[in-house]
């Protein structure tokens, strides 16, 4: 009689059978649609490749604007190829997402045509043009203040309930990080979770992943500058991920914390959950300005490194505009550039007045940013102020692959050594024109002398 494969042999034998069966590291890596880098994981992978995300645009819901087509066309014409949508209704004219009656009530049954599809006409027309989408799940600003005087999930705005029965009040006169909305307090993980609302939250959910779906370029994020309790985000990005895998699909998540600290306890709820959050946009830090502002970026890639978590970084909004609430437009221009040299996996100006939109001076940046980066190993390097010297305190900052290349972005002009033994060739890039010159080298030296050729936003590439 034959004896009986042994337990342990045979779970053996089976995983060995299942990795046998499963594609190369290559293949997977070339397949198509967005995903997460195998080779290079603090970026993504887009139509087979890694892919740096660059982008800038007018308005923050997108999908909401009439003049769409020429304003990707612009952004593609730069190089561009990252937008952001929040499925926003608060801007004067824009659609909301449910049916409207005649008695101008809202019927949460029912959906809006002409906002839904607004937003199957965005995704294609991004889709056709390679431009990520980061869309932005629940427009937190719209629930509270003004906007939710309008908002069809107010009581007093539609048929379907009451404030009695829905737990909402209609009138929420305070700023989101007081979190004084219920709104955000219906799901299942929490102690008192609200059915009668989670039922219409998880229709706009389900109509929305019904266009998202179809399209292979879409990045999650559940809210804008949230402060809510880290079980919402968890909850629907979890609900997301599910409904995609039901599809056959695949659902990269985040979420999007208020606090501009990146050590605030806040933001690990993303950093420290890979398992939920793909990625983590760190959006806020560009609230800081300067060293601090590319101290609190390579902090966080470190940290995710030493766990073993390391994964995409996003900036999806970049603040900075002269006259705007927000910083001024040189920190914008140099926290844009910064967040490239640190290793993020995307930067976007933010819209006006608050960022740069996709002005002739945020077209530049990123026209200039995708020749070089082009130009370059740029996946293969690092960020490595170690090289430099007798470096000011946001004076350089150095991305390079030792031995081959060399990059050392100057924010205001400005001179430092860079230990780069055997340099062949040094060229200048002044990025807020695009034009190139070629800069002189002395004889050959452990370490060169690098001088930006005037003032201003300079990056100097060496070759070896």
């Amino acid at each position: 009689m034959k004896k009986p494969m042994p337990r342990l042999a045979l779970i053996v034998l089976l995983w060995l059978g299942f990795l046998a069966c499963q594609p190369p590291a290559s293949l997977r890596e070339a397949a198509p649609g967005l995903r997460v880098s195998l080779t290079y994981p603090q970026y993504f992978r887009f139509r087979g490749k890694p892919t740096l995300l660059l982008g800038g645009s007018v308005e923050d819901n997108l999908f909401q604007l009439d003049s769409l087509i020429p304003h990707l066309d612009r952004l593609q014409a730069a190089g561009g190829n990252y937008v952001r949508n929040t499925m926003s209704s608060r801007d004067p004219g824009n659609r909301w997402p449910f049916f409207r009656q005649a008695d101008g009530l809202y019927d949460l049954r029912r959906m809006d045509s002409a906002y839904w599809a607004r937003f199957e006409g965005f995704l294609a027309a991004t889709h056709a043009r390679d431009i990520v989408v980061q869309l932005e799940v629940w427009a937190t600003f719209d629930f509270y203040r003004e906007p939710w005087q309008e908002n069809p999930f107010n009581p007093a705005n539609n048929i379907n309930y009451d404030s009695a029965r829905s737990g909402l009040s209609t009138r929420v006169p305070s700023h989101p990080t007081r979190t004084e909305n219920p709104f955000f307090r219906s799901v299942p993980l929490l102690d008192r979770p609200n059915a009668t609302l989670l039922r219409y939250q998880q229709a706009f959910v389900d109509t929305l992943l019904a266009h998202s779906l179809r399209y292979d370029h879409v990045l999650y994020c559940m809210d804008n500058e949230t402060s809510v309790t880290a079980a919402w985000g968890r909850f629907w990005a979890t609900y997301i991920q599910k409904k995609a895998a039901e599809a056959g699909k695949n659902a990269l998540c985040t979420e999007m914390w208020d606090p501009w600290d990146l050590n605030h306890v806040f933001h690990r709820e993303t950093f420290d959950h890979p398992e939920t959050y793909a990625f983590v946009d760190i959006s806020q830090n560009n609230h800081n300005t300067g060293q601090a502002h590319w101290d609190q970026g390579m902090a966080q890639i470190e940290r995710l490194r030493r766990q073993g978590q390391l994964r995409p970084l996003t900036n999806v909004k970049v603040y900075g505009n002269d006259g705007g609430r927000h910083q001024t437009t040189e920190d914008a221009i140099q926290a844009y550039i910064r967040n490239v040299f640190f290793g993020a996996a995307s930067t976007r100006f933010h819209r006006p007045t608050s960022g740069q939109g996709l002005n002739d001076t945020a077209w530049q940046v990123i026209r200039s940013l995708r020749t070089l980066t082009d130009s370059l190993p740029f996946f293969e390097m690092l960020p490595r102020q170690d090289l430099l010297s007798e470096r000011a305190e946001n004076e350089a900052y150095c991305r390079a692959r030792e031995g081959k290349a060399y990059v050392v972005y100057f924010p205001a002009g400005g001179e430092v050594r860079l230990k780069a033994p055997a340099a062949q060739r040094l060229r200048w890039l002044e990025v807020l024109t695009g034009q190139w010159q070629e800069g002189k080298l002395r004889p050959p030296q452990d370490t060169i002398f690098l001088q930006a050729p005037g003032p201003g936003h300079w990056i100097a590439w060496i070759e070896i």
